[in-house]
């Protein structure tokens, strides 16, 4: 994967964190039984997001072929 590739997946990963914290949100206020396997999925994705920029940072901005 290049770093365009990356922070695209980053990008995705960060989208899924953002709904999956909203879910929690609403579940916070009608079905507590559900918010913490909600918020632990979203910390999930924030971390798959993380790691992904991290990766980014560490690639150059172009690629070359071979």
């Amino acid at each position: 994967m290049d770093r365009t590739e990356q922070l695209e997946q980053a990008r995705g990963a960060a989208d899924k964190a953002r709904y999956l914290a909203s879910v929690a949100e609403r579940h916070a206020h009608a079905d507590r039984e559900k918010t913490p396997a909600y918020a632990a999925a979203s910390e999930a994705w924030s971390t798959v997001a993380r790691t992904h920029l991290a990766i980014a940072a560490l690639l150059s901005d172009t690629t070359t072929e071979d």
